[in-house]
């Protein structure tokens, strides 16, 4: 017990430092105005002087940019299908059928099912600028502060908690009726059909679900990357607010 008591007197005295640590940084990132409110202190960013509602504007400026750049990138053909980071394939459960079927000689067949979600997808990224846009214009200087606080990615983060849901269930309906018109659920039903003939275990995902799910995982990775790029690369920072809250 003797030998354990300095062990740990050593663990509180470094929890205690890396506390105060921790309050230095935010001290010198917030202060509270007459009323206690927390407020973002000014000249934080780029060595600027910044109110917070620069602030705010330039986190929304460049959620608009990265949101609309997104959105139009992947509208476009080959928009998911030709990036191998948010290509949409086989689901886990249906890729044994996948190997399956191209062993019997009917890659095409599993190939057109590919390329059919993929197409749904790029079709149904291009309606989600409203809902986008109502979420941006509703953050506070609250939101600005915890993102300010927040990784290079935290825009975007509060962003998918913001709009997961409204997004989900308007790009539900888009993505099942992009996938009858792109054939998918017709390639679908062949592929399956066709694996369970030779199989014991039938396969049976929720295709809509599954596309849904997907589709909106390489939306927010896109505007993640923009974000970044907004943050990071001047030559992004291509409007007057983003230049003076990102600028260096």
């Amino acid at each position: 017990m003797k030998k354990l008591l300095p062990v740990l007197s050593m663990v509180f005295i470094t929890a205690c430092g890396q506390a105060q640590i921790l309050n230095n940084v935010l001290n010198k990132v917030v202060k509270k105005d007459s009323a206690g409110k927390a407020i973002i202190k000014k000249d934080i960013l780029a060595g600027k002087n910044l109110s917070n509602d620069d602030i705010v504007s330039g986190l929304k400026e460049a959620l608009r940019v990265g949101t609309d750049s997104s959105s139009k990138k992947l509208a476009k053909l080959d928009g998911y299908f030709a990036d191998a980071a948010i290509k949409i394939l086989m689901p886990a459960e249906a890729q044994k059928a996948e190997k399956t079927l191209r062993s019997l000689g009917m890659g095409s067949m599993v190939d057109k099912a590919i390329v059919s979600m993929n197409r749904a997808a790029e079709d149904a990224a291009k309606g989600v600028g409203n809902i986008f846009w109502n979420s941006i214009q509703q953050m506070s200087i609250t939101d600005g502060l915890q993102i300010l606080k927040g990784s290079d990615t935290a825009a975007t983060s509060y962003l998918k908690k913001t709009t997961t849901t409204e997004l989900t269930s308007k790009f539900k309906p888009v993505i099942d009726s992009s996938l009858k018109k792109f054939d998918a659920t017709k390639y679908w039903a062949d592929v399956f059909n066709a694996y369970n003939k030779v199989s014991l275990k039938k396969v049976n995902p929720d295709l809509t679900g599954y596309v849904t799910e997907k589709a909106l995982s390489g939306l927010f990775y896109n505007i993640a990357l923009q974000e970044q790029k907004i943050r990071n690369d001047p030559a992004a920072q291509v409007t007057e607010i983003l230049k003076k809250v990102f600028g260096k």
